[in-house]
């Protein structure tokens, strides 16, 4: 889904509640999904979504797990073909096995032709076609819920309410106590994790440098927030939709941006993966990994349900 976030997703005006009458549609669609029949594989399964809206770094999070678990199971990671999400597909199949399918269904049942498999799924919680052996719930810290408001008056896809129906939480970035205590607030017995983005390729960029930093990403504010973090001089910010498909203007205009202000150009790897195809584009990425805080439990969480 191509969108730039409405400002007021972010608290609550007079657009906000002028929206709310219409939250009764995402309301009527939740419910609807919630009476299918549920298929139920033999074949184990993990799934990594989010109720907020993109940007909670769910597909960081896939990685990581296929990572961890990939020592003492046979992965694969399950991704639903969303044509305007090539980037996350190239990302996912750089270190993972991964199937893409048309509906989540025909997914796991792939995974049943392979022995002892667990399918980790990148997306899918509000697909209740499917049930899965564990639901994580993913968050970004500097986002949270938003203004807490169904869409379009706020950011979530589904009530914070079902969180009742998922099995943990994990919030990328430092623990935010509103956020922590919202979730607690809807399910007191849920297990939370964390965990922060390491710079792996922190070198590759100068401290006597200026950068120009752009971005179609669900939460942007993440990849700037990062950035100041580990002191790269962001002197310019450009923003595109979620999942933005780059045109040869938009480069040529990042590319003049740049020259004309003496920038660097800077983007996250899964912009790179968009505009690397554009010829002489001279463009530094960010290679990120994802440090999970008490890794030993949160494996020995996984590993309960597996």
């Amino acid at each position: 889904m191509k969108i730039f976030k409405p400002n007021f997703w972010n608290n609550n005006n007079l657009i906000t509640y002028l929206l709310l009458p219409l939250t009764i549609v995402t309301r009527i669609y939740v419910s609807i999904s919630k009476n299918k029949t549920q298929y139920q594989s033999k074949s184990k399964s993990i799934c990594v979504g989010n109720i907020y809206l993109g940007g909670t770094g769910k597909t960081q999070l896939v990685m990581k797990i296929d990572e961890l678990l990939k020592k003492k199971r046979r992965t694969f990671v399950v991704k639903k073909d969303y044509e305007d999400q090539i980037d996350e597909q190239e990302l996912l199949k750089k270190n993972s096995r991964v199937l893409i399918t048309k509906t989540r269904i025909e997914g796991i049942k792939k995974i049943e032709l392979k022995k002892n498999s667990v399918a980790i799924f990148d997306d899918g919680l509000q697909d209740r076609s499917l049930k899965f052996s564990l639901t994580i719930v993913c968050f970004s810290s500097i986002a949270g819920i938003g203004n807490g408001k169904l869409l379009p008056a706020g950011p979530l896809r589904e009530s914070l309410f079902e969180l009742q129906n998922y099995d943990a939480v994990f919030i990328n970035g430092k623990i935010n106590k509103y956020l922590l205590k919202k979730i607690r607030t809807y399910n007191k017995k849920i297990k939370v994790f964390s965990g922060n983005y390491i710079l792996k390729n922190k070198k590759n960029f100068s401290k006597n440098k200026n950068y120009l930093a752009f971005c179609g990403i669900g939460t942007p504010e993440n990849f700037f927030t990062f950035l100041k973090d580990n002191k790269i001089n962001i002197k310019k910010k450009i923003i595109f939709p979620d999942h933005y498909n780059y045109k040869k203007s938009d480069i040529d205009e990042l590319k003049s941006l740049a020259k004309q202000n003496n920038l660097k150009l800077l983007t996250t790897e899964k912009d790179f993966i968009k505009v690397n195809k554009f010829k002489n584009f001279d463009v530094k990425k960010t290679e990120v990994d994802l440090k999970i805080n008490k890794v030993n439990n949160f494996v020995k969480f996984l590993m309960n349900y597996l």
